[in-house]
């Protein structure tokens, strides 16, 4: 009989990443599900990583300039981050809230000074909605909004020094903090940016990582004709759809991953309140699911004693209205 359960805690640049354990026991030798907990980071998430970076590589470009007003389209976590980091830098910002993110991000936004926009503020953004929201799209609406006004927009769909954050922070430290031992990384995506930088700086350590992409189920999309159906909050379908909504991102990096889960919203709920009633750990919907996932693999035979690293991406303080914990 095996079971996972060890809350080691090893401290990892400025996020820690935990041992931690199944809830079951197994019949054989399982996997070791090591979470890497990004919440943290100064403003609590994983996107501080990339907004701190695009924000550096911009300034070094000369993009941005003293006194703009940084610009983009959010589902709340990223644009938390860009606020924080805007504000530490003397930049004023500009959220485009994602229609139907929870309550919270839009008032940690709020309380961060950053001006909240509705997707009706940007012309031509409705518009395009009507056929379906597309990246190309996305970037020529915001682009031409942000030139109109003389903003920056930080673009944090496309931007290459999104990925390079995980390529020169979060990848080296889970390499170090297992020793060379990464065998399995599970992951999200919300731009892309994380599993795209991770790929890139694991699998040119190791050619034999496994990427595992999760995502959530049909069931757990949003759609405004299901509005009480719980979802998975701030990340998207990549796997499986039209090529104009695959990440650009995976495209400028030549990401590939080996395999993805379809992910139901109760699931990764169900996970997330038996990680914080087990061990304490308060984490969100994609944490849930992401971990929900990496259980699936930790059970599989042939990732007996594997180390199967799952990016828990934020905490659930922002996902306090929401049916996860209610």
């Amino acid at each position: 009989m095996g079971k996972i359960y060890d809350s080691i805690i090893y401290l990892v640049g400025n996020t820690p990443l935990v041992r931690l354990h199944r809830y079951e026991e197994a019949e054989h030798a399982v996997g070791h599900i090591l979470g890497k907990f990004e919440y943290f980071n100064p403003s609590g998430s994983v996107k501080d990583r990339a907004a701190r970076n695009m924000i550096l590589e911009a300034e070094y470009e000369g993009k941005l300039k003293p006194g703009m007003t940084i610009v983009d389209y959010t589902s709340g976590n990223t644009g938390i981050a860009t606020a924080a980091f805007a504000n530490a830098k003397g930049y004023h910002y500009a959220a485009v809230i994602q229609p139907g993110v929870s309550i919270e991000r839009s008032q940690i936004l709020k309380a961060m000074g950053a001006e909240l926009l509705q997707v009706s503020d940007v012309p031509g953004f409705c518009e395009m909605l009507k056929t379906g929201l597309s990246l190309e799209g996305l970037e020529n609406v915001m682009e031409s909004f942000a030139k109109s006004r003389g903003w920056f927009y930080i673009n944090q769909c496309s931007n290459p020094a999104n990925s390079r954050a995980h390529i020169i922070g979060t990848g080296p430290e889970i390499w170090e903090a297992t020793d060379g031992r990464v065998d399995y990384v599970v992951q999200l995506v919300g731009t892309g940016g994380t599993l795209s930088g991770l790929s890139a700086y694991l699998r040119a350590k190791n050619p034999d990582v496994k990427i595992i992409g999760a995502q959530p189920a049909k069931q757990s999309l949003k759609d405004p004709a299901y509005p009480d159906r719980n979802t998975i909050d701030g990340v998207l379908k990549f796997d499986g759809v039209p090529d104009d909504k695959v990440p650009v991102l995976f495209k400028k990096f030549n990401t590939y991953y080996d395999e993805c889960f379809d992910v139901i919203a109760e699931d990764a709920y169900e996970t997330g309140r038996k990680l914080v009633r087990a061990e304490g750990f308060f984490v969100g919907q994609s944490a849930g699911a992401a971990l929900w996932v990496a259980t699936q693999i930790a059970k599989r035979e042939e990732a007996a004693d594997k180390n199967i690293i799952v990016i828990l991406a934020d905490n659930a303080f922002k996902y306090l209205s929401t049916n996860m914990y209610q």
